[in-house]
């Protein structure tokens, strides 16, 4: 076995040692052996072997009773040394459930990654039929309304990054063409908020605004995501208004100043 094979069977198993930790932590409850490996599509001893390291390691405990996995004490003193991401949902709760209740319609607070945008929080709607995001899942870049405000707002890297990369359609509603993203990028940066109408799953819409910290740098998008009744392709002026209204809210609790949103565009352009 050369070398650069062992080097590439390394960085896979650390791969999936990860994604079995950010499997269990970000559910909502306790998971077994089975599901996890149901949900990252892997054979149960394949799993077991990394969640083995990891209860040894003292990323995880095994609740004694249930076999079932949750998160250690070692990744919770980790997440202490981690920037506090809890800031950002805090600074964002107030103004998120405010529109969720004049909207009925559920929030979703979300910052960038490397290859798209982690979900952080979501308010849900105090609708019959509640139509949400679970926390830490990952939207993409391309396909999303809080992705595209990332794009226009976030740093000059991403934006190339995503158009020279592959854009897979995810509903017959995708933009999958490089320029055609490209133009509604500078749309976006112009008008100050993002639409996406079933452009991640049929059915469902999402528009969103951008949250900026105390040094003028994006941190997070904020949307309202709901079904493509409620949230449609030509949102009212009003709907507009309340998301980005939402967004400033944010910003502001983060200590952003007073810089309009055609400034910030025509700096970025």
């Amino acid at each position: 076995m050369t070398k650069a094979v062992k080097n590439d069977l390394a960085v896979r198993a650390a791969e999936t040692t990860l994604r079995v930790l950010e499997t269990v932590a970000f559910s909502e409850e306790e998971l077994g052996v089975t599901q996890i490996a149901a949900r990252l599509g892997l054979t149960k001893g394949a799993v077991f072997r990394h969640l083995h390291g990891l209860v040894e390691r003292g990323y995880l405990l095994q609740n004694p009773t249930t076999s079932h996995y949750r998160l250690g004490v070692k990744a919770y003193l980790i997440g202490r040394l981690a920037p506090r991401a809890n800031d950002l949902a805090g600074s964002a709760e107030g103004p998120m459930r405010k529109l969720s209740e004049q909207t009925g319609i559920t929030t979703v607070l979300t910052t960038p990654t490397a290859h798209g945008c982690l979900v952080l929080n979501t308010i849900l709607a105090s609708r019959t039929i509640e139509i949400g995001v679970r926390p830490g899942s990952e939207l993409s870049f391309h396909a999303a309304a809080q992705g595209k405000i990332i794009l226009a707002f976030g740093p000059g890297p991403l934006l190339d990054r995503a158009l020279k990369g592959r854009l897979p359609s995810l509903t017959p509603h995708t933009i999958t063409d490089a320029g055609k993203l490209r133009t509604e990028i500078a749309k976006v940066r112009e008008q100050g908020y993002a639409i996406a109408p079933e452009e991640s799953l049929l059915g469902i819409a999402a528009l969103a605004a951008p949250v900026f910290n105390m040094r003028d740098e994006l941190v997070a998008a904020v949307a309202l995501v709901g079904s493509i009744q409620y949230i449609p392709r030509k949102p009212s002026r009003s709907m507009i208004d309340g998301v980005k209204r939402m967004a400033q809210d944010i910003s502001r609790n983060l200590g952003y100043g007073l810089a309009s949103w055609q400034e910030r565009a025509r700096r970025i352009t």
